[in-house]
Order: structure tokens, then sequence, then C-alpha cells
């Protein structure tokens, strides 16, 4: 079992970048796939990006791609999610996600997640 938290998330402005870091605890961190999803307020949770354990599959939603990037260090036990060009319509709070199945990764059904953090892009 593994515990995950996230840190990174704060107030920014339209075009802005920021950085989530998901720190991963526990003895078989890196024999998991990560994921980020976000949710916005009085909407559904949303896949953002996934990452398998060998760190060279990686997923991301529509709204996102070519403006995120999801990757990993294993050494530090810490997954990343670098956010480039954000829009308000990214604001929401983010979570880290890990499973050990892919499967379950791209279906939101991951067994472990972190509380989450919060954020707002302001335009």
């Amino acid at each position: 079992q593994v515990q995950l938290a996230e840190s990174g998330g704060g107030l920014v402005q339209a075009g802005d970048s920021l950085r989530l870091s998901c720190k991963c605890t526990g003895p078989t961190c890196s024999t998991y796939a990560m994921a980020w999803f976000r949710q916005a307020a009085k909407a559904e949770r949303e896949r953002v990006a996934a990452i398998d354990w060998i760190g060279g599959g990686t997923y991301y939603s529509h709204s996102v791609k070519d403006r995120f990037t999801i990757s990993r260090d294993d050494a530090k036990n810490t997954t990343y999610l670098q956010m480039n060009s954000l829009k308000p319509g990214d604001t929401a709070v983010y979570y880290c996600g890990a499973d050990d199945n892919w499967g379950r990764v791209l279906a939101g059904l991951l067994r472990t997640w972190g509380r989450g953090t919060q954020v707002t892009v302001s335009s």
C-alpha cells in the first residue's frame, strides 16, 4: 500500500505555468502507474494524464494535450504534472492517483488517491 501527497497548486493568471508534484510514500511506488485527475466545482472528476510504471507509456486528455506533460522520477518517488499555457477552464482541484493496473488507471478506478491541490487560473 502506498500514500500520495500532492503539492504545487496555486493561483495564477491565464497563460502562466505551474508544476504539480505527487510524492509517493511506500515500498512499491515504482511499480505503480500514476495519473492526474481534476475536478472543477459542480463537475465530475476528469482524467487529465497518466503514466505507466516504466515511464514509456503516457495518456493525455484532449483538453490538455500539447499543454501538459506528465513525468515521473522514481528515484524521488515523485510524479510531476507540468502545466503550460494555463486557461481559466483548467481551474480545479487536481488529484494524484496510483494503481498497478493500467486499465483501472485509464478507467479512473484507481485504488489510491491523494487529497488534492487547488489550481485556480484567473483571466
